[in-house]
């Protein structure tokens, strides 16, 4: 007999106390992530060579990209221990990771002292943070959306979606904050390094939020039915239909996701700072103003997904995306010409609306893509893929095909091409006898859970 999910009123205080110490543990996770990501073309001038400025900003955001590189391992480790153990030890020691490695780059010499050992140690230290948030995201969207009713799984689990983009807009305010407090002089030599060793202090709170948490009661009710799986990666990835919902979860939803959210955060930043050469403040602004007006819409996605389907949603920020890149861009390099910024913010702000239509429905689509015991490692891989790798390696792409064409705008090439394919895969190719819930319907525990358990 198959269980069904607890149904626990939205109104009770306890799915609030869950969204909250899932939210604010998360939104430090990757404000940790991000530091860097903010600081990237910063990092050039500190960790490499100096005698070629474009090589030294190409190697730097490669840097950023490792962290992207070693998610999906880290999906598949803790989304195994997610799985078998519980969600909430799981997401906690995946904090703590993050934290300590975060912590560390706060100390670390530069080229200047140690050569090239430093961004040998700034590479690992990445790795480090990536295999952290390969498992961190999978257990907060788990962990939410187990605790949620299920007609209001879209809303609740909107909150995790929206820790990414919080945690980057932090980011860059703590960095911002830093560098106007300090002066230029100061920040470059040693104020650089107050943003990382901050995130110590989060992490010790986001614990201590943690720490008062109960196990998620969904995986309370499997563990004393002894329906815990025993192997979740092989049950998950080893079968047919497991892996036929894993790729539909990759190319028909994250993939495009992870490209629309790194164009319209990270390389708008980048393209306003490395190809139309606007000062690192006047970037950073503009980003920041356009996430703070933007993040309240992923809610707001989420919410409506609720009342009209996650796919509809997730389609339209795709195609919306491809069609509008390119004249957007376009936009941005007229604006800055005449350095109307605030026109600038405003396209940013567009992109945004694309990744709130993608990015909010997410967590919810996913959850209910995949059975109750294995969902923490079936979510975990393809989101961590999609987002780690097909939208991580964003800015790096990006960057190198300017580079190499000249074209200022041919660096979109890449990301319109992911949201083209991922919206094709949506609409054509998800799986027979596919969860009801993926495709606008509810229940309390997808059909996923009937074809797969």
């Amino acid at each position: 007999m198959l269980m069904s999910e607890p149904r626990l009123d939205a109104r009770a205080p306890g799915i609030w106390t869950v969204v909250l110490a899932s939210s604010a543990g998360t939104i430090i996770e990757w404000y940790d992530f991000y530091l860097y990501g903010s600081l990237a073309v910063f990092f050039s001038t500190l960790f490499y060579p100096a005698n070629d400025p474009t090589a030294a900003v190409l190697i730097s955001v490669a840097t950023f990209a490792t962290g992207f590189v070693i998610r999906p391992f880290g999906a598949i480790v803790f989304g195994s221990l997610g799985d078998r153990l519980g969600r909430k030890h799981t997401f906690l020691l995946t904090l703590i990771l993050m934290g300590i490695s975060t912590t560390m780059v706060g100390f670390l010499p530069t080229y200047s002292s140690i050569g090239f050992v430093a961004p040998v140690a700034l590479v690992l230290l990445r790795l480090v943070q990536g295999l952290a948030i390969g498992g961190e995201y999978g257990g907060a969207a788990v962990y939410v959306a187990e605790h949620a009713p299920e007609n209001r799984r879209g809303f609740f689990t909107s909150f995790i979606q929206t820790t990414a983009t919080v945690g980057f807009f932090v980011a860059i305010l703590v960095v911002l904050a830093c560098r106007l407090s300090l002066g230029e002089e100061a920040f470059r030599a040693w104020g650089w390094r107050i943003p990382f060793l901050l995130s110590a202090v989060l992490v010790l709170l986001s614990i201590y939020l943690r720490l008062k948490l109960s196990e998620s009661p969904v995986f309370e009710q499997m563990r004393q039915a002894g329906k815990v799986s025993r192997a979740p990666v092989r049950e998950s990835f080893g079968s047919g239909q497991g892996l036929r919902y894993a790729l539909y979860a990759l190319f028909g939803a994250t993939a495009g996701l992870g490209c629309v959210w790194y164009t319209g955060q990270f390389y708008a930043l980048y393209f306003l700072q490395s190809v139309l050469k606007v000062d690192f403040l006047t970037a950073n602004i503009c980003v920041a103003v356009a996430l703070a007006i933007g993040t309240p819409l992923i809610v707001v996605s989420g919410a409506l997904s609720d009342r009209i389907g996650r796919r509809p949603l997730i389609v339209t920020g795709l195609l919306l995306a491809a069609a509008l890149y390119v004249p957007i861009y376009m936009g941005m390099a007229a604006a800055t010409a005449v350095q109307n910024y605030v026109a600038v913010t405003a396209l940013i702000l567009a992109q945004l609306i694309f990744a709130a239509l993608v990015y909010g429905p997410n967590a919810a689509f996913l959850v209910e893509l995949f059975p109750a015991r294995l969902r923490y490692t079936s979510l975990s891989l393809p989101y961590h893929i999609g987002t780690g790798i097909f939208g991580g390696f964003v800015p790096l792409i990006s960057l190198s095909l300017v580079s190499y064409t000249g074209n200022i705008y041919s660096g979109l090439i890449y990301p319109i091409a992911v949201s083209v394919l991922t919206a094709i895969v949506n609409v054509f190719c998800l799986p027979k006898a596919a969860p009801a819930a993926a495709s606008g319907e509810r229940e309390a525990e997808p059909t996923a859970e009937r074809q797969l358990a």
